[in-house]
C-alpha cells in the first residue's frame, strides 16, 4: 500500500478550514464590540458556542459520521462551514451570529471526526506515524496563519472579509476532495442511529482502554496547552514575550514532526505521549523553580509537541476498525473541547487565589494525570 500524500495534504488542508472556525472569531474578538455593542458578556458565547457543541456531541459525531460515510460526512460538512462563513460575513444580528456558531460546531465536528479518520485509512502502515503527526499540527498551523494574516485582512478590509475568505476557502477544498475521495476502502457496516445507541455508545467508547486511551490523554493535553499560552505573558520578560509566545507553537509543530515521527517509528504512539506528558511535568517544575524562564518555556512547548501528533497516531494502533477509529476520534474532539473549555478559567483562577507559584504546580499536576491516565488504560488493556 502506497500513502498518497497529495490527498493527506488535502485531508490536512480541510482541519486547517476547521480549526479556522474557532480561530477565525479569535483572531477579531477584540473588534467584535464595535460591530455588536451593547452585547457585553453574550460575545463571549460567539468564541465558545463551537467548543460547547464540541462537549455535548463529540461522541455523537463519531456515529454520525460512520453512518453518514467518511467521505460524505466530510464534504458536507466543508460546504456547511462555507455557507455558515458567508452568511456571517453579512454580519448578522447577534441572535443570529450564534445560531451559526451552533451550526459551525456540528460543521467542525464532522470534520475533526472524518479527516482523521479517512487519514488513518489511506496511510501506508509504515507513514501513519507522519501523517497523523502531521494532522495533529492543525490547530496550531491555522492560528498561526491567522494571525499573520488574518489580522491585516481584517484591518485593511474588515471583519466581513475574513469571513468570506474562509467561506471560500471552505468551499475550495468541498470541490478539491468531492474529486479525491471517490474511491475509498471498505468503510464497513453502517451503525445504528439512535437514541439509545448513541447512549450505549458512550458507554462503550469510555469503558474501553482501546477507544477511551487517546482522549483521556488528550483532555489533559488540550487543559494544559491553551490556558499557558493564554496566563503566560504577562510572567515572561517584556523584551522577550513576543518572540517567546510566537516561538512556543512553531516548537511544538516542529518537534511534533521530527523527533515525534522519528520516535513513532521506534516505539508505540502511547509511550511517545507518555514521555511527552512525563517532560512537560519535568519542565512546569523547571518554570516554578525559575519562574517564566525563556529555555523552561521552549522546552515545555517541545515536550507538548511529543503529545501532539502521538495522541492521533494512537487511534488507529489501538483500534483497527474504522468505526472505532471515528469513535476515539469524536471521544478526542469531546474531551479536547473540555479541556479548552476548563483550563483558562481554572489556571487563572488559581493565579488569582495563589499567584504564579500555582499555575505551574496545577498544569504540572493535570500532566501527570495524563501520564497516570495511560499507565492505568494501558494496564487494564494488557489484562485483556
Amino acid at each position: 500500500m502506497k500513502t498518497p500524500f497529495p490527498l493527506i495534504f488535502a485531508l490536512w488542508g480541510a482541519g486547517l478550514g476547521a480549526a479556522a472556525q474557532y480561530g477565525k472569531v479569535s483572531v477579531v474578538f477584540d473588534a467584535l464590540p464595535a460591530v455588536y455593542p451593547g452585547a457585553g458578556a453574550a460575545l463571549g458565547f460567539v468564541v465558545s458556542l463551537v467548543g460547547l457543541v464540541g462537549i455535548v456531541f463529540g461522541v455523537v459525531a463519531g456515529l454520525v459520521v460512520a453512518r453518514v460515510r467518511y467521505r460524505r460526512a466530510l464534504i458536507s460538512a466543508l460546504w456547511i462551514g462555507a455557507g455558515v462563513s458567508a452568511f456571517q460575513a453579512l454580519l448578522p444580528d447577534l441572535p443570529l451570529l450564534l445560531a451559526s456558531r451552533v451550526i459551525e460546531g456540528a460543521s467542525h465536528l464532522a470534520i475533526v471526526v472524518a479527516a482523521p479518520t479517512l487519514i488513518a485509512q489511506l496511510s501506508a502502515p509504515k507513514d501513519r506515524g507522519l501523517t497523523l503527526s502531521l494532522w495533529g499540527t492543525f490547530f496550531g498551523v491555522a492560528f498561526a496563519v491567522l494571525s499573520l494574516l488574518g489580522r491585516p485582512l481584517v484591518a485593511g478590509w474588515g471583519i466581513p472579509a475574513l469571513f468570506a475568505a474562509h467561506s471560500a476557502y471552505m468551499a475550495v477544498f468541498a470541490v478539491l476532495l468531492s474529486g479525491w475521495l471517490k474511491r475509498l476502502p471498505p468503510e464497513g457496516p453502517q451503525p445504528v442511529l439512535n437514541l439509545r445507541q448513541i447512549m450505549r455508545d458512550h458507554g462503550t467508547i469510555y469503558r474501553s482502554p482501546y477507544i477511551s486511551a487517546p482522549a483521556a490523554g488528550w483532555l489533559f493535553y488540550t487543559f494544559c496547552f491553551v490556558s499557558i499560552l493564554t496566563v503566560l505573558p504577562p510572567y515572561l520578560s517584556p523584551e522577550l514575550r513576543n518572540l517567546i509566545l510566537a516561538a512556543m507553537p512553531i516548537v511544538s509543530i516542529i518537534v511534533s514532526m521530527t523527533m515525534g515521527v522519528w520516535l513513532l517509528r521506534h516505539v508505540s504512539a502511547v509511550r511517545v505521549v507518555e514521555l511527552g506528558f512525563a517532560g512537560s511535568a519535568l519542565c512546569l517544575a523547571w518554570l516554578w523553580a525559575v519562574p517564566g524562564a525563556p529555555l523552561a518555556c521552549l522546552a515545555l512547548a517541545a515536550a507538548l509537541g511529543l503529545i501532539q501528533g502521538a495522541s492521533f497516531a494512537a487511534v488507529p494502533q489501538l483500534n483497527d476498525t474504522a468505526a472505532a477509529q471515528a469513535q476515539a476520534n469524536g471521544a478526542m474532539a469531546q474531551m479536547g473541547n473540555l479541556g479548552n473549555t476548563l483550563g483558562t478559567p481554572v489556571i487563572a483562577s488559581v493565579l488569582l487565589s495563589f499567584g504564579y507559584a500555582g499555575m505551574p504546580v496545577v498544569a504540572g499536576l493535570a500532566c501527570i494525570g495524563g501520564l497516570c491516565a495511560h499507565l492505568i488504560l494501558g494496564r487494564l488493556r494488557n489484562r485483556m
